[in-house]
């Protein structure tokens, strides 16, 4: 895709250690680590990028607490895009983000979705069955509830509704939300919590229903600079995030941007 490298967290983390820290300041080699639900989005936005800007731009997807947990560690990364505030917040406190340049960037909503061929109906309320919608044996696929953003939301959620507790020992816990949604859409779960631009990226799933936003923390995505490649490269793409042309797109694949328009 017009240049775009997608890369393992593992294999930018060794093309950094073999790359010498003199040529890697001197080139325009942005590295992005984005939380996974970004990934078709993210993906247009770079290419986008790279049509007219003459940059190297690597994208990197994962869970954002995995993200953050390699930012940590010395990964590579030049821009993080976190799906949620505390990731983020995690960073700029450890002093590994450049705080200045911290943005909210966009929104999501948080929906329960079924196979594309299901028929199955819900209402998002205290009186929904969700198990027994699950059927014998079934599960209901969610991001891991401790510590990938999409299923923090999810379990905020469902014990807002007060049906956390009738759910436990029937839920699949994915390693991100592009995960459990893959668990949905391959039909090996038949309902799943993922957010609303997966199901728009997912042609073989369907909403059944959206959470209330009241029901969990506000779904905010904010990124920045990371301080160990705060380089005018990747302000640069840090600032055509922000740019119309960026949220034509983000908007097309469901999300909302952060300020509203």
């Amino acid at each position: 895709m017009n240049g775009i490298k997608a890369f393992s967290i593992v294999a930018l983390v060794l093309a950094s250690m073999a790359t010498p820290l003199s040529a890697r300041a001197a080139g325009d080699r942005v590295v992005v680590f984005a939380a996974a639900s970004l990934k078709n989005a993210m993906d247009d936005v770079a290419a986008a990028y790279e049509r007219v800007h003459d940059a190297d731009l690597r994208v990197s997807y994962a869970g954002s607490s995995t993200l953050a947990r390699q930012i940590e560690q010395g990964a590579p990364a030049a821009v993080y895009v976190s799906a949620n505030e505390a990731w983020m917040d995690r960073l700029e406190n450890k002093g590994r983000i450049a705080a200045a340049s911290r943005i909210d960037l966009l929104r999501n909503e948080l929906v329960l979705v079924a196979p594309a061929s299901s028929d199955v109906r819900a209402t998002l309320d205290a009186s929904a069955d969700l198990r027994s919608l699950l059927g014998a044996g079934g599960y209901l696929a969610m991001a891991n509830t401790d510590a990938v953003p999409a299923g923090i939301y999810g379990r905020q959620a469902l014990q807002h509704l007060g049906l956390w507790d009738g759910l436990q020992g029937r839920i699949a816990q994915a390693e991100d939300v592009r995960a459990a949604l893959a668990l949905v859409a391959r039909g090996e779960t038949p309902l799943g919590i993922v957010y609303s631009s997966d199901a728009v990226a997912q042609a073989d799933v369907r909403v059944v229903d959206t959470f209330a936003s009241d029901s969990h923390d506000a779904i905010v995505y904010p990124a920045a600079v990371t301080a160990d490649a705060d380089t005018p490269a990747a302000r640069d793409f840090l600032a055509f995030l922000q740019g119309e042309q960026a949220r034509t797109l983000f908007r097309k694949w469901g999300f909302g941007v952060a300020d509203g328009e």
